[in-house]
């Protein structure tokens, strides 16, 4: 990993990145390691311990939930400008969900490490960086809601059906 000065051009338009100016992009975000991962790379697994979240620049990544019984279960695919890992980075817990490449990959990784300085550096930026977070995790959470709340009516639907008759 190392830093990539060519990251400002490329993270401009990426949603995390939103309201940012052009000086914290060369000075902070420009700064960020990157890494090149081949399909089939497990960037961190669900358990593991991390401090760091991950903008994908190129490339796709599948995010793996294991369920009580042992499955593993696809919950996402994120592409060029998606980024995954911010439960870690605004908690301590693990991790929640395994993150693979699907394809070769280039990742930009952002720490806790980072987030700090760039808090005591410019608290503008630092605030405008956890609003798109925390939009962001609002965003999955009502796709999530709307989700759980179409399965549970069709059970239910099935359920009034199956003792209906």
């Amino acid at each position: 990993m190392h830093p990539d000065p060519d990251n400002l051009e490329r993270v401009r338009d990426i949603g995390i990145f939103g309201g940012l100016g052009d000086d914290v992009l060369r000075t902070f975000v420009a700064n960020l390691e990157t890494s090149e991962l081949a399909a089939g790379t497990v960037v961190f697994k669900e358990g593991d311990s991390g401090r760091e979240l991950f903008v994908i620049l190129d490339g796709e990544i599948e995010v793996l939930r294991r369920s009580k019984r042992g499955h593993e279960t696809r919950v996402a695919i994120l592409g060029p400008g998606d980024w995954f890992g911010e439960m870690s980075i605004l908690d301590v817990l693990p991790r929640s969900a395994t993150a693979r490449a699907l394809a070769p990959t280039h990742l930009l990784r952002l720490t806790a490490h980072e987030l700090d300085t760039l808090y005591r550096k410019d608290m503008r930026s630092y605030s405008l960086l956890v609003l798109n977070v925390a939009r962001e995790i609002s965003r999955r959470l009502r796709v999530a809601d709307g989700l759980l709340a179409e399965m549970v009516g069709n059970v239910m639907d099935e359920y009034t059906r199956r003792h209906s008759r």
